[in-house]
């Protein structure tokens, strides 16, 4: 299905027929509002989770971009569809090399693309041009989730519209200023973690510091800095950077790594606690932004509708609800659900193993 003028369309891919009979029943019953019970076990077959043959084929062609003998020939396929493949490609290429390590599909990625040498010395990762796509974005998702649960730890400090923990500018500024380490910014750089090893291999300096942090702010203020470091020119190569720094980017944006980069040059010199009042500064007023960005008018009253948790008034912030504070989904745990349901992955003795039927499909070598 696609979306055109405003409803949907009949798609790209045609169903075969064998699928349109598993569906009719199912879809027979959508348009009336009750229902006995038997009639909707014998649609039964339709339903989510239950196994079909015929419906596994084919989404394993439309999603894997092959042909009924699990080949797949490019100029048949659209650019879509092959950005498609070369995901579950990358993902079957990194659980081969990782996938005995325990770890879920999103850590196993990880393990193989955003850290390490494997982008290059492998063979199969190497030769996928969207592998650096991905190490692009695995390194940028440290830095979103990191304003994130900044973000939310801010606001979480910030009491309701009732009056009661209210506060100031200023006093959220020494919230965060007051969690902040002893001596100047330039220390903090010194303590991170490596960034690089020999010969330009990235390390996992954002792991380290998950790792070993105690889960405050401060962990998160850290995430930014590395981030910042690595968005220099000559850290990652081209193709990298424009991922991790987004490809419609023009200039800097806001909060972005070379924001982050550009607190550096100005606060090197300065304690880390200046730098963080500078940061629930640069929070508070990017919040303004986006509030501002989606004012509407609100039919009903004809007046106008923030939508935003947190307000101010007589210069004091309250907030009418918290901030969520996980990281933004990456889609790789719903990728590695597609790959067992269609047979390409498995879980064996907890560790995840690429079928023989995967390895075929996607090209993953062994």
């Amino acid at each position: 299905m696609e979306v055109r003028d405003g409803a949907l369309r009949p798609g790209r891919h045609p169903c075969p027929a064998a699928l349109r009979e598993l569906f009719a029943p199912l879809l027979s019953l959508a348009e009336r509002d009750v229902v006995p019970l038997d009639e909707l076990d014998r649609a039964g077959q339709a339903a989510l989770g239950v196994p079909s043959p015929a419906e596994q084929d084919w989404l394993t062609r439309v999603l894997t971009a092959t042909d009924s003998g699990g080949r797949h020939t490019p100029q048949d396929w659209e650019a879509s569809d092959r950005t498609r493949r070369a995901a579950f490609r990358i993902l079957a290429r990194a659980i081969v090399l990782h996938g005995r390590d325990g770890q879920d599909h999103q850590e196993t990625l990880r393990s193989a693309v955003a850290f390490g040498q494997d982008v290059t010395t492998d063979p199969v990762l190497a030769a996928i041009p969207e592998t650096a796509g991905w190490r692009g974005l695995l390194l940028r998702h440290y830095s979103v989730g990191a304003w994130r649960r900044l973000w939310a730890a801010l606001v979480s400090s910030i009491g309701s519209k009732e009056g009661e923990a209210d506060r100031t500018a200023q006093e959220l500024r020494d919230w965060l200023a007051e969690q902040a380490p002893a001596g100047d910014v330039r220390g903090v750089l010194r303590d991170l973690p490596p960034l690089q090893g020999p010969g330009g291999m990235l390390l996992p300096a954002e792991q380290r510091l998950l790792e070993t942090g105690d889960g405050g702010p401060m962990t998160d203020v850290r995430l930014l800095l590395v981030g910042a470091l690595r968005s220099r020119e000559g850290h990652l190569p081209d193709d990298v950077r424009a991922v991790f720094l987004g490809r419609q980017r023009r200039s800097a944006e806001f909060l972005d790594p070379t924001w982050v980069d550009g607190l550096i040059h100005d606060y090197g010199d300065r304690p880390v606690r200046d730098l963080a009042a500078r940061l629930v500064d640069d929070m508070l007023a990017q919040s303004r932004r986006v509030a501002l960005a989606k004012l509407r008018t609100d039919p009903a009253t004809g007046g106008l509708k923030i939508f935003s948790r947190l307000h101010v008034r007589n210069e004091r912030y309250f907030k009418t609800g918290d901030e969520g504070d996980a990281d933004i989904g990456t889609r790789i745990p719903q990728l590695g659900f597609f790959g067992r349901q269609l047979g390409l992955f498995v879980v064996r003795d907890g560790c995840h193993i690429v079928t023989e039927r995967g390895l075929g499909i996607l090209e993953a070598g062994r």
